[in-house]
């Protein structure tokens, strides 16, 4: 079972009299244990389609299935536990919570879904910042960490409920080719070694062999 499918999905806007088309009936799968790479030039409809895949849009038209179920026939409610416990977002900045440690940063996904007890939350946490280079960095704050480590945090949260989907947006826009690099790979081993699946939507074309499988998106329309 693919871990995510987008069947026909379609997103339109009004603006004035003139409707416009975000996302043309886009139709992707993307199986377990694959990381895609979403490419594009800016305003092609590469987060319109990142957002709907991770239930912060509703599309216009279609459906969007992740792990066997259709999200688009959730309530309101549904959609806030699907995005806090199925689904796990990396943004293009990171919004970490700015009087948070960065262990605190991580454990706030677990709260937020109500999963276990405080300690089974920090000791999962302590885990992630270990395979992630940062457990000397777990109590210091994100204006202590560099643009890199933030990064890495970002990353922890975004595992720290081990969701099906990882929706990574722009991972390496601010970060240096080096670093970049050492992002990249990051997320990569830890996608990996978790055989879950990612789409990383990214204009660097620098990054790309890192996927398994590149798309390429133009005016709301995919192309392999």
């Amino acid at each position: 079972m693919p871990a995510l499918q987008l069947r026909n999905v379609r997103k339109t806007y009004q603006s004035g009299d003139s409707e416009i088309v975000a996302l043309d009936h886009a139709n992707l799968e993307v199986p377990d244990d694959e990381i895609l790479a979403l490419i594009g030039p800016s305003g092609s409809g590469k987060t319109t389609l990142l957002s709907i895949a991770g239930g912060l849009l509703s599309p216009s038209e279609g459906n969007v299935v992740v792990g066997g179920h259709d999200i688009t026939e959730y309530s309101a409610k549904d959609l806030t536990r699907f995005r806090r416990e199925e689904v796990g977002f990396v943004f293009q900045t990171v919004n970490l919570v700015p009087f948070l440690t960065a262990r605190e940063n991580i454990m706030v996904a677990a709260e937020l879904a109500g999963r276990g007890s405080e300690k089974a939350a920090r000791a999962r946490a302590d885990q992630l910042l270990e395979e992630l280079g940062l457990a000397r960095r777990a109590d210091n704050l994100p204006a202590q960490l560099s643009g890199g480590e933030r990064q890495r945090v970002a990353i922890g949260r975004a595992l720290m409920n081990e969701p099906k989907l990882i929706l990574v947006d722009e991972p390496t826009s601010a970060l240096d080719t080096k670093l970049g690099n050492q992002v990249m790979e990051l997320i990569v081993g830890e996608v990996k070694s978790r055989k879950t699946a990612a789409i990383i939507v990214t204009h660097d074309t620098r990054m790309v062999h890192y996927a398994d499988r590149t798309v390429s998106i133009t005016d709301g329309v995919l192309a392999a």
